[in-house]
């Protein structure tokens, strides 16, 4: 690895993309006058595709911490776009549904959700679009793999 790859600051490069991200998320919610924010957005989304899992589930396939799942789950009920509801084999867990205001919601959304993903990848090849998932992947793996100490 060269040293010019060791000084930049690819994290730098990650965060600033993703502040940009977020904020033309915010912009887009805020003017269909929807009051949510991104992260609630990824939850009502996974919901969306699979409806009824566990808080678990739910904080494992949006690689957000549990506590943080609780906490949007917690704002979304209150909108009453989600409920909680008890886990048969297991009552210390709930399962997560989307109501028929939040399914509204996420299909009111959706068009607009799709507007913003094409946005951010025009002008990127196919090709180019698998370079960056797997570098991306492979950063992560790397992270995963070393503890220092």
């Amino acid at each position: 690895m060269s040293s010019i790859m060791l000084t930049k600051g690819f994290g730098t490069l990650i965060d600033r993309t993703l502040r940009k991200i977020k904020l033309k998320y915010l912009q887009t919610f805020k003017a269909t006058g929807i009051n949510i924010t991104p992260e609630q957005w990824v939850l009502l989304d996974k919901l969306y595709q699979s409806n009824g899992i566990s808080q678990n589930e739910l904080a494992n396939g949006t690689f957000k911490n549990a506590p943080t799942v609780s906490r949007i789950i917690d704002l979304l009920c209150k909108k009453g776009w989600t409920e909680r509801s008890r886990c048969e084999h297991d009552r210390r867990s709930y399962n997560i549904f989307l109501t028929s205001e939040g399914k509204n919601i996420v299909e009111i959304l959706m068009p607009k959700v799709a507007h913003l993903r094409k946005l951010g990848w025009k002008d990127i090849s196919e090709e180019e679009y698998k370079v960056f998932v797997r570098i991306m992947n492979q950063i992560y793996e790397n992270y995963e793999e070393e503890v220092i100490e």
